[in-house]
C-alpha cells in the first residue's frame, strides 16, 4: 500500500472519525456514528482504498514510497 492521504486531508479524517465515534458512544447520534472508524483508520494508515480506485492522491511525492 502506497500512501495516498496526506497533510490536511489526514488531520481532517482523524478529527472527523474521532468526533463521530465520541458522538456515537455518547448516544448523541445513531448507529451511523460508528462509521467514524473508516475515516479514522484511513487517516492513521495514510491510505484510502477509494482514492486508489479513483486515482486520487493528496500525499506529497516523497511520502508515496
Amino acid at each position: 500500500m502506497k500512501a495516498n492521504v496526506g497533510g490536511v486531508d489526514r488531520v481532517l479524517r482523524i478529527l472527523v472519525g474521532l468526533v463521530l465515534l465520541v458522538l456515537a458512544a455518547s448516544g448523541t447520534v445513531g448507529w451511523w456514528g460508528w462509521l467514524g472508524v473508516v475515516p479514522l483508520v484511513t487517516g492513521l494508515l495514510r491510505f484510502c482504498p477509494l482514492y486508489s480506485l479513483l486515482g486520487l492522491r493528496t500525499c506529497p511525492l516523497e511520502l508515496r514510497k
